[in-house]
């Protein structure tokens, strides 16, 4: 994790000439005024003062100072997002003024700028900065975490993720915060991976338009997402884009899409996408629940399942592997001791269900007798 520079600035880094208002022992009053943006101060050193005076200890000076400096107009503020002020100062600008694309624009090709700071800016700028952040190979291999934050950055373009996953691979850096790394790189290998252009690929085009309608889509069916056997009329749309996709773009549709995506990538024949899918930090339990009662999915998916811990909450979940015939048989019988009397009775007289599972289920369900 990468430390972000902290405010207040020691007074000793601050200019001199500000020392008067900036220093936190200095009083109110004259805090107050430079608050206000009433002293007779300029440029990078207006909004130096500006962003230490934020912290100080009066509640009045710090509101005081944050409207100030939010109201500063762009012929001041841009300029001073391009020159030598404190990494702090910096970091606190990214976050006062993160949907101001001009600043993060200009922050990004500063190299006085903090890692952490940059990082912060990757999580969610526009594509146009997710562009002048990736061509900085020096900055991206000292800190990998910027890598990872555009890698899941949906603004970031398709081409772009392969090309910072290839400088990883290709320099030896582990990039512990993406899921599935090594399937990944080695997804990558032999590809023709694209230099940087100043327009998206048909490629990048198709994999955004993929995003898009997965999260329309999951804006509409959030709650109607199931595990039934046929994909619905309404997502075939949606499957036929994810089926054409490469190995790497639906593990990153793995990680970036919501449930509709989701749903789909894991029934994925393909081993590594479909563990993708359903080990993703945004799979949910209903979706691993829909998954559970699902034939289309692998035995390896409902192992998985099987053995997360917060997921074996539900009652349901193990109830739906006992019933699923390609759930292992071993993983099956160790939550028959769990299953409920008309379930084990259910469960003895289904079809599919491997034999020795439904002599095991008719024999506990006659201890209920």
């Amino acid at each position: 994790m990468l430390a972000a520079p902290k405010l207040p600035i020691p007074t000793d880094i601050v200019p001199e000439q500000l020392r008067r208002f900036a220093d936190p022992s200095a009083p109110v009053a004259a805090k107050m005024m430079a608050a206000r943006g009433m002293v007779p101060v300029k440029g990078g050193d207006l909004v130096l003062l500006l962003v230490q005076l934020t912290v100080d200890a009066d509640p009045g000076v710090s509101q005081s100072a944050g409207d100030t400096l939010q109201e500063l107009p762009d012929n001041v503020l841009l300029p001073a997002c391009e020159g030598e002020l404190p990494a702090a100062v910096f970091h606190e600008v990214a976050l006062r003024f993160s949907n101001h694309d001009q600043v993060l624009a200009r922050l990004a090709s500063n190299h006085a700028v903090a890692d952490a700071t940059i990082a912060k800016i990757s999580t969610h700028c526009p594509e146009h900065i997710t562009e002048i952040i990736s061509v900085n190979q020096q900055r991206l291999l000292g800190a990998p975490q910027i890598i990872e934050a555009l890698y899941k950055n949906r603004n970031t373009r398709m081409s772009t993720a392969d090309r910072l996953i290839e400088l990883a691979a290709r320099h030896g850096v582990e990039l512990t915060g993406i899921p599935m790394f090594d399937e990944l790189k080695k997804a990558i290998q032999g590809q023709l991976i694209p230099e940087p252009s100043d327009e998206a690929l048909p490629s990048d085009e198709a994999f955004s338009k993929a995003l898009e309608e997965d999260a329309d889509r999951d804006a509409v069916e959030r709650d109607k997402v199931d595990g039934s056997e046929e994909t619905k009329e309404e997502f075939v749309p949606l499957q036929a884009k994810i089926r054409d996709m490469n190995v790497g773009e639906k593990i990153r549709m793995a990680l970036l899409g919501n449930a509709a995506a989701r749903s789909i990538l894991v029934r994925d024949p393909n081993r590594v996408v479909c563990m993708a899918a359903i080990a993703s930090p945004a799979m949910s339990e209903s979706e691993a629940k829909n998954a559970a009662q699902s034939r289309e999915v692998s035995e390896d998916v409902l192992r998985y399942i099987g053995k997360k811990r917060e997921w074996l909450r539900s009652y349901e979940i193990k109830r739906h592997l006992c019933n699923n015939p390609k759930t292992p048989l071993a993983l099956s019988m160790t939550f028959l001791g769990h299953l409920r009397r008309n379930d084990l009775r259910a469960l003895s007289r289904s079809r599919g269900i491997p034999g020795p599972l439904k002599q095991a289920a008719k024999r506990r369900s006659k201890k209920f007798e």
